[in-house]
């Protein structure tokens, strides 16, 4: 299973609407954290679950969703996290 299909999976515990993920590694070639082998990701996740929750909020809840992967596998995660009606 590569990348992106283990964060589609460890994201499915939110019941998201679309997840969208982009693999940015390329553009940060040679960059201190692409050293180490964690890639650089564009998130897109629409889930009910953000509902009432602050940016921080359901940025925590990726994190947690993504757990160990944060620490080993994803250097950088740029977030975009909406409900459905905010889309």
């Amino acid at each position: 299973m590569n990348r992106i299909e283990a964060m589609r999976e460890r994201l499915a515990s939110l019941n998201p609407v679309s997840v969208d993920i982009v693999d940015e590694s390329h553009k940060h070639a040679g960059h201190a954290g692409a050293k180490d082998g964690g890639g650089h990701y564009l998130l897109r996740i629409v889930a009910s679950s953000f509902a009432g929750k602050t940016t921080m909020a359901r940025h925590r809840m990726i994190y947690s969703a993504l757990g160990e992967m944060m620490k080993r596998d994803i250097h950088a995660l740029n977030i975009q996290a909406k409900t459905p009606e905010e889309v």
